[in-house]
């Protein structure tokens, strides 16, 4: 009992510095590039550099940060190439998942995509910037799951999570919510089985979100001293 209580506690404390650490620089308070010393997250925190080096391992995970040998962590840098190599990726596959979606279409999965889409809606009215993020992105990896392939579903997660911080840190509020009608025209012309339709605006969907990327933000403030903010 002893155990499980102390293991949960040590994954809280991870958590929070995981949530804490990406809402920085999800808001631009820590620059791309920024070295993340394990001490300093450490002070900064107050916890050790062993729960910090797991919550540095989830970052990298997530993408949010890399890991360098022998030089330490540091806030990943988008690459501009990447994410318009990832899109067209992205294309070539979501194209003919949309397809398949619209010949195995049912009503339950109509509903399960039409809530999702409500969901993306709310995070956008609350500017919830990584909730709203995270949500636009699954949608994707929703359909594959809703079809039940889930390699598919596992290569969408990862594609996405390539291109992931440049769309957290570089898409506008006003992007987002065109992300978010998007969905909602791809999910009415699924719903009436209009493949053509269907693949159009997945297409359209998939190359204005690369258009409205911005890569030019105002300057972050590049410290952890406002990382718990």
């Amino acid at each position: 009992m002893e155990l499980d209580t102390a293991n949960s506690a040590v994954s809280s404390a991870t958590s929070f510095i995981v949530n804490a650490l990406s809402k920085a620089i999800v808001e631009h308070r820590l620059a791309p590039g920024t070295k993340l010393s394990e001490q300093k997250v450490a002070d900064q925190f107050g916890v050790s550099r062993t729960l910090v080096r797991q919550a540095l391992f989830q970052l990298a995970q997530n993408r949010l940060i890399r890991l360098e040998p022998a030089r330490g962590a540091f806030v990943a840098t988008p690459s501009v190439t990447e994410a318009k190599q990832v899109f067209e990726v992205r294309r070539m596959l979501e194209a003919e998942m949309t397809r398949a979606f619209v010949r195995d279409v049912t009503p339950a999965m109509i509903s399960a995509l039409q809530a999702h889409v409500a969901q993306e809606k709310s995070a956008v009215e609350r500017q919830d910037v990584a909730g709203r993020t995270a949500l636009l992105g699954d949608f994707h990896v929703r359909m594959a799951a809703l079809m039940g392939n889930e390699v598919l579903a596992q290569m969408l997660a990862e594609l996405i999570s390539r291109c992931s911080l440049i769309t957290l840190m570089y898409q506008s509020a006003s992007a987002a919510e065109h992300s978010n009608e998007d969905h909602a025209d791809i999910v009415q012309a699924l719903a009436a089985r209009d493949e053509a339709r269907a693949v159009r605006l997945m297409d359209e969907h998939l190359h204005h979100v690369e258009a409205q990327l911005t890569f030019d933000p105002k300057a972050p403030g590049n410290t952890l001293s406002t990382a718990r903010s």
